[in-house]
């Protein structure tokens, strides 16, 4: 019974672990600061390290989120002398994979990162190495990642200072021209004009503001270079090409950033995108889930922080389109009483519980609840309900229930959760949420480690092989 009850407490600690994995940036959120958020990560995952650090690693392996992915990495290669030869062999396999699937930018900064912390061992260098060696194109990483890339090569001894390269980065002025289209490109930038739109976008935007190029002369030229992300960002309306492959929770996030008119006078393009994007997320699954029920938070909490504006909405929205692909039948249940998905907007207090006793009067297969759980009109009603429901009403568990957060609950270590009986799961991008009620299973107290071990296992297995 004790070792039964010391692989519940471990389960519990490592999906505490995940469900921060995914949601925690340490940014600073609606209720809680950046500082309060960084210390509580940073406990958790020298928590988790020390404990469970074969599972640590293997989080790789889910859907975590780029920041987590990033301190995982660092961590382990800066207690490399702490791991076996075989824990070494699985987690290099696995920060390969998920460096592998990162953006340049965060890798060189872990990479500097790296550096000031003296970490120089054989392997990591060997990861550089194949990292570096794997890129599609290195001139472009010197012309657009210039000081990552230098501070990579000289912090492992990498063979780049020879060459074009080797002068680009260490040697500015030596040659006449280059041979790579960027690097000449770059050279010719600081004094012709025309040079400026062979360069990627955010390289070339430094370029024309040197040379005076008025805005918008400046992004009609450089359009064909842009990316659909750049386009979105520095055009106000998108084109329907750029929407049709946006993936679902950045498409929420551009529809809730613009104005409820130009929503209004584009309702059948946007909800068009929004569901399609629904249906690519979904996959194979679409219509599978039967009879689905949810409870949506667009209350004022919604609105995220400065740095993360409308996060928990977008979520919020996202799984609303999602959940409507995956059900055969469906009925959605805003805080806020709204009855139109694409107008909706952060305000108001947070009835919950009033909102699941309208999803449970239809008796859905499935209740799927979307909210940072502050709970407070009343307080603590939303708990109660699910509390009589489960135990008295519904005791056979004929609907299954389940709370995502796309909120980290500093204070608690964990996001917060309804109640002791539902489980709660960690969202970051709402196309995860498939993925996140099966792993949900595992919070209601009931499995123990082995199931979650066996779980993380097939995960890494098919991580692995994906990457291979």
């Amino acid at each position: 019974m004790a070792e039964t009850h010391a692989d519940l407490i471990a389960a519990e600690d490592v999906l505490l672990f995940v469900n921060a994995a995914v949601t925690a940036t340490g940014q600073r959120e609606f209720r809680s600061a950046a500082h309060e958020q960084q210390l509580s990560l940073a406990f958790l995952h020298e928590y988790v390290r020390v404990n469970y650090r074969s599972l640590y690693s293997a989080t790789l392996a889910l859907d975590i989120n780029d920041h987590n992915c990033v301190r995982i990495v660092e961590q382990l290669l800066r207690t490399a002398s702490d791991a076996s030869p075989e824990q070494k062999r699985t987690e290099g396999r696995l920060i390969a994979a998920r460096l592998a699937l990162l953006p340049p930018q965060r890798v060189y900064r872990l990479f500097r990162a790296l550096r000031a912390a003296k970490v120089n061992n054989r392997r990591t260098r060997a990861i550089l190495r194949d990292w570096l060696a794997a890129r599609p194109d290195l001139g472009l990483d010197a012309v657009k990642y210039r000081n990552g890339l230098k501070t990579a090569v000289r912090h492992t001894h990498l063979p780049f200072d020879e060459g074009e390269f080797g002068d680009f980065l260490f040697r500015p002025g030596k040659r006449v021209r280059y041979g790579h289209a960027f690097l000449d490109a770059y050279r010719r930038a600081h004094f012709e004009q025309s040079a400026i739109y062979e360069l990627p976008f955010t390289v070339a935007e430094g370029f024309a503001a040197k040379h005076g190029i008025p805005r918008g002369a400046f992004l009609e030229r450089i359009a064909p270079r842009m990316t659909r992300f750049e386009r979105l960002r520095t055009q106000r309306a998108g084109t329907q090409t750029d929407l049709d492959v946006m993936p679902l929770t950045r498409l929420a996030l551009y529809v809730l950033s613009l104005e409820r008119d130009e929503r209004v006078r584009r309702r059948t393009e946007l909800t068009g995108a929004l569901r399609a994007a629904a249906l690519r997320a979904a996959g194979p699954y679409v219509g599978a889930w039967g009879r689905v029920g949810a409870v949506l938070d667009d209350s004022y909490s919604s609105s995220g922080s400065g740095v993360k504006r409308r996060r928990p909405l977008a979520v919020a929205l996202g799984c609303h389109f999602l959940l409507e692909a995956l059900a055969g039948s469906y009925r959605a249940h805003w805080t806020s009483g709204s009855d139109d998905p694409l107008l909706i907007r952060p305000w108001g207090p947070t009835p919950l519980g009033s909102r699941i006793l309208d999803a449970l009067e239809h008796s859905p297969e499935r209740l799927v609840i979307v909210s940072d759980g502050w709970d407070n009109a009343p307080p603590g009603l939303a708990k109660e309900v699910l509390r009589v429901w489960r135990t008295r009403l519904d005791p056979d568990r004929r609907t299954h229930v389940v709370h995502v957060n796309p909120v980290y609950d500093a204070d608690g270590f964990d996001v917060r959760r309804l109640a002791p009986n539902v489980p709660t799961a960690g969202i970051r991008d709402a196309e995860d949420l498939a993925a996140l009620v099966e792993i949900a299973q595992f919070a209601e107290g009931r499995t123990g480690l082995p199931e979650l071990q066996a779980y993380l296992d097939r995960r890494t297995e098919r991580f692995l092989e994906g990457a291979r």
